[in-house]
């Protein structure tokens, strides 16, 4: 169910955009951010709030990768495997990643905390082979780089349950 904060934030979208179509993307962003991801009850409820057919945002939510319609990790992993990035090694990286965390491409870590998805392209062909964590880029990747990145996480985690 869709709390009265997030009505009001889409009424608010509707108004500041002026049309209901122009406010759907900005919605499932909005739910997303809240929720982490976007439910089939979630979507049906801001449809309505929208005054559009479900099935109308439903294909606004599906033409959006980064729009998740089923739950994810705590972290989220998008590796690139465009060309640019599949012609530097991203097929090696993507293998240590999902050797490191047992999942593949859309699945979810046992403990919750990792979800694995792939990425038509993350815009960081310079830097191939790249990914995002959380939104944020990571490129030149190697299994040293990874490393990094993975014990960063885990002195995050350890510090967030010191709290």
């Amino acid at each position: 169910m869709l709390s009265e904060l997030e009505r009001t934030a889409i009424r608010a979208a509707v108004e500041r955009l002026g049309d209901r179509r122009a406010a759907a993307a900005e919605t499932l962003a909005m739910l997303q951010r809240e929720r982490g991801w976007v439910s089939d009850e979630a979507l049906a409820e801001a449809a309505m709030v929208l005054g559009m057919p479900r099935e109308e945002l439903e294909t606004v939510a599906t033409a959006f990768e980064l729009v998740f319609r089923r739950r994810v990790g705590r972290h989220v992993i998008m590796a690139c495997d465009s060309v640019s990035c599949w012609i530097k090694g991203a097929d090696s990286i993507v293998a240590l990643i999902k050797e490191r965390l047992g999942i593949g491409f859309g699945e979810t870590s046992a403990d919750g905390e990792f979800t694995l998805l792939p990425a038509g392209c993350l815009g960081l062909c310079e830097q191939a082979p790249a990914m995002t964590l959380d939104g944020l880029p990571y490129g030149r990747l190697d299994a040293k780089t990874l490393d990094e990145i993975f014990a960063r996480i885990g002195e995050d985690k350890h510090g967030d349950s010191a709290h």
